[in-house]
């Protein structure tokens, strides 16, 4: 993870309002904070009146509230705790790929949506987390460039999610989501098992959903998958756009049943883009 990536993620992060996660169930772990629960509890942001009941101690009654009525009320606060989002960005060997050397790789632009976010929650008072668990939740001045180093000394270690996250936990996970449909399966209904609210981000090169070549082309695997020498590139054009639309479909499908959202961004494209759909997502009802 280089200066600039940190640089170019905490520029694309100013340039959108601060992020808030919209409220939801918080593990007994998550310390208080900014953001309320849309109850009664501790906290700084003002809910309701209500009449005052015996047993009620004199300093709680809002004397100004009390004194337009007969009756006497208790001002309420509303419940805040600090929301805690886990992150994950693929670090298999297929997101170091990229068509051409003017766009970044895959990786590149995974960790820089994944940091342009962090730094979005942090303003807004969030936690943030790496789910591979290299991390522990973090907040406050310094946690971006402590969340940077950390991913980079992470490496390829957190190239598969672990599979049980906290409950009812809020998860981003970005990546090419190119493996299996039944492997990615079985990885969403593991992080979904404890109440998990997940969005996804798909990454891929452009060259990745059109296919842009032509005549004799020899595609190597980066993850073992071996070689395959195609003798008219373009032969094959028709049928992989069906194969990856058939993907997409089932890979929209898997996070639907999880209650998931699903986003898709390519490496030709503004980051931006990506990042507003995120917040909407986010903002919209996400945890």
């Amino acid at each position: 993870m280089t200066s600039a990536t940190l640089h170019r993620a905490r520029a694309l992060a100013a340039l959108l309002p601060p992020l808030l996660v919209a409220a939801g169930r918080v593990a007994a772990t998550v310390a208080p904070g900014s953001h309320g629960r849309r109850r009664t509890g501790p906290g700084e942001t003002f809910w309701q009146f209500r009449r005052s009941m015996p047993g009620d101690a004199a300093s709680v009654i809002d004397w100004r509230q009390s004194a337009r009525s007969d009756h006497l009320f208790v001002r309420e606060t509303e419940w805040a705790a600090a929301r805690t989002v886990w992150l994950w960005r693929d670090a298999s060997a297929s997101m170091d790929w990229r068509s051409d050397e003017r766009l970044p790789t895959k990786r590149d632009r995974a960790e820089l949506l994944i940091l342009a976010l962090a730094a979005l929650l942090l303003r807004g008072g969030e936690r943030v987390a790496l789910l591979s668990g290299a991390q522990a939740p973090v907040s406050g001045a310094g946690a971006l460039g402590r969340l940077a180093a950390v991913m980079a000394r992470d490496g390829d270690a957190a190239a598969v999610p672990p599979p049980v996250p906290p409950r009812h936990a809020t998860l981003v996970l970005v990546g090419d989501f190119l493996d299996p449909l039944d492997e990615t399966a079985a990885r969403i209904r593991a992080l979904a098992s404890g109440g998990a609210a997940g969005h996804l981000i798909q990454v891929l090169d452009p060259a990745e959903e059109a296919l842009p070549y032509d005549g004799r082309i020899r595609f190597e695997g980066m993850e073992g998958e071996g070689d395959m020498l195609a003798r008219r590139a373009q032969d094959l054009r028709p049928a992989y756009r069906r194969r990856l639309a058939a993907h997409r479909d089932g890979l929209a499908a898997l996070a639907r049943n999880a209650g998931w959202s699903l986003a898709h961004h390519r490496t030709d494209q503004p980051p931006l883009h990506a990042l507003l759909a995120l917040h909407a997502r986010l903002a919209g009802g996400g945890r």
